[in-house]
């Protein structure tokens, strides 16, 4: 399934997800703004991992002060595509 998830709180402006809906592997990730190294990073070691684990690993990380961060985001995004 591809999905544009539109971020909240965060400098990256939105998330392009591609994820296999039977197996719920990432298939690609593309952050949409926000520190292109890091969002870059964060993309290329989700892919190929089951949505649910990366769930687990980021929801709940912050940036600075910041209630939420990219990381954040995307498993909000994530949970969303997979219906969770």
């Amino acid at each position: 399934m591809k999905k544009i998830y539109e971020t909240q709180g965060t400098c990256a402006k939105a998330i392009a997800l591609d994820v296999d809906e039977t197996t719920g592997i990432i298939n690609e990730i593309q952050f949409l703004g926000g520190c292109q190294g890091n969002t870059t990073g964060v993309a290329a070691l989700v892919r190929g991992q089951k949505a649910e684990d990366v769930i687990n690993r980021l929801e709940g990380i912050r940036c600075g002060i910041k209630n939420t961060s990219c990381p954040d985001q995307l498993a909000r995004a994530l949970r969303e595509v997979m219906g969770m």
